[in-house]
């Protein structure tokens, strides 16, 4: 069952503010709706239009046992979108997008390895067993930093099936990393913004904390969806 999209729940959290008319893109046009004072006002049909087509997508690449990557580093979405891939179960990126995530395999393959082998090391005790409290201090720092910049993508089984942004400006280096590998972007598209970079852009507002919730539930359902499908499909 396909995931609904509620049009007076995206106007109930602010979904339609666009940013200031002076700072538009004008590839945004076909999706703002009007002008108020001096901001613009996005079309929500076409966000409703926008999420009918991008959320399925979403589900069928989760139902066909492929990763969804979710990125949000910018402060408002850091919180809502790591949450959301706890709850899915699903690789993300909330802190600054580390350069080459996506394209240089091998440095990341590398620096995971690294940041696992110390984990284990430090759980067994070995750490501990080898070196003194202010190496093993030291040792657990470097953990901590690790698992800030890539603990989100320990478990990211090589390249995404998709990749999800909830600001493409923000987070335009993932945007340009997943293109570059020919990954689908679903991309949170504000009035400022060039939505011809992502493959299914999703015009709303990408500040507000109660739009973004909201969209990022919307995904999080259609995540859910395909794992449903994914363990039917399993269980057979």
């Amino acid at each position: 069952m396909a995931v609904t999209v509620d049009i007076k729940a995206l106007l109930e959290a602010g979904v339609h503010f666009g940013h200031k008319t002076s700072r538009w893109h004008p590839k945004m046009a076909p999706y703002i709706h009007s002008k108020r004072q001096d901001s613009h006002i996005i079309d929500l049909t076409k966000t409703v239009s926008a999420l009918e087509k991008a959320l399925p997508v979403i589900t069928d690449t989760v139902a066909s046992g492929k990763q969804v990557l979710l990125v949000g580093t910018k402060r408002q979405a850091q919180d809502i979108v790591k949450a959301a891939a706890e709850k899915t179960g699903q690789p993300f990126v909330t802190e600054r997008w580390m350069g080459g995530m996506l394209t240089n395999t091998t440095t990341m393959v590398s620096r995971i390895k690294h940041l696992k082998t110390l984990e284990r090391k430090m759980d067994s005790g070995e750490l501990a067993n080898r070196y003194n409290k202010l190496e093993v201090q030291r040792f657990q720092e470097e953990i901590d930093d690790l698992n800030k910049k890539y603990g989100g993508i320990k478990d990211l089984d090589g390249k995404p099936g998709l990749v999800v942004v909830t600001d493409v400006i923000e987070d335009q280096n993932a945007v340009s990393e997943a293109v570059k590998l020919g990954v689908p972007v679903v991309g949170i598209v504000d009035t400022n913004a060039d939505p011809s970079r992502v493959t299914y852009p999703v015009p709303a507002n990408d500040d507000a904390i109660k739009g973004i919730q909201l969209i990022v539930d919307y995904i999080v359902a259609a995540i859910e969806e395909g794992n449903a499908t994914s363990s039917k499909k399993e269980g057979k």
